[in-house]
C-alpha cells in the first residue's frame, strides 16, 4: 500500500513536526539545538522557504513554514537526514533518529495560521520547561518581540504580525500568552 500522497503547491503553509523515534531525546544539550539550526538555515538556501516559527523541544521540533518553490518533502528530507547523520556520529549510535515521516498540517486559514504560531511558541510553556515563552531560547518567539533581535535564522514575522492591529508586537504577545493555547490537532479545538 503506497503512502498517501501529501498536498503541496508553491505558497502552502504548513505546521511540520518531527519526533525523536520512540520519543527519544534529539537534543541532548544546546550544541545539538546550534547545530539543528544551523542545519535548517542550510536547508533553507538550498530548497528557500519562509520560516514563520520554531521551537525545538527536548524529543520533537516543531516548524511552521511557507514554501516558495519546493515541497516540504524536499526540505524535511534534508535537514533530517543531515541532522541523523550529526547526531549519530556524535554520540557513536547507529539506526533511526526520527520517528516515521514528518507530520505536516496545511494551514488553511487565517485563525490556523495564529493558533499554529501560538501553540508552536507556547509548547516549552505547556511542558513546564519555563513558565513564559520569552524565556525559551529555543523557539522563534523573541523574534516577534522585537524588530532588533537577531535569530539565529531568519524569522519571516511580518505575515503574522500584520494580522494585529498597533501595536502589533504587543497585541501578538497578548494574544499569544492571555490565551489558553488549543491544540492545533484537535479538530474541535481549531478554527479551519
Amino acid at each position: 500500500m503506497s503512502r498517501k500522497l501529501r498536498v503541496w503547491f508553491p505558497g502552502a503553509i504548513y505546521h511540520i513536526t518531527s519526533r525523536g523515534n520512540r520519543r527519544s531525546v534529539i537534543f541532548f544539550d544546546d550544541f545539538d539545538r546550534v547545530v539543528y539550526l544551523e542545519l535548517l538555515e542550510e536547508t533553507r538556501q538550498a530548497y528557500p522557504f519562509h520560516l514563520l516559527a520554531y521551537c525545538l523541544m527536548d524529543n520533537h521540533v516543531h516548524l511552521q513554514i511557507e514554501t516558495i518553490d519546493d515541497h516540504p518533502k524536499d526540505i524535511m528530507k534534508m535537514i533530517n537526514s543531515r541532522y541523523a547523520i550529526y547526531l549519530n556520529k556524535r554520540y557513536e549510535q547507529v539506526g533511526h533518529v526520527f520517528q516515521g515521516r514528518y507530520g505536516s498540517e496545511m494551514i488553511v486559514s487565517t485563525d490556523y495560521l495564529l493558533d499554529v504560531n501560538r501553540y508552536i511558541h507556547l509548547n516549552p510553556v505547556e511542558a513546564q520547561m519555563v513558565r513564559s515563552p520569552q524565556d525559551y531560547p529555543w523557539s522563534s518567539y523573541l523574534a516577534y518581540l522585537s524588530d532588533t533581535y537577531v535569530s539565529p535564522i531568519p524569522i519571516q514575522t511580518t505575515k503574522v504580525l500584520t494580522l494585529f492591529p498597533k501595536p502589533q508586537i504587543e497585541n501578538y504577545c497578548k494574544f499569544v500568552e492571555d490565551i489558553p493555547v488549543p491544540d492545533p490537532h484537535n479538530i474541535n479545538a481549531v478554527k479551519h
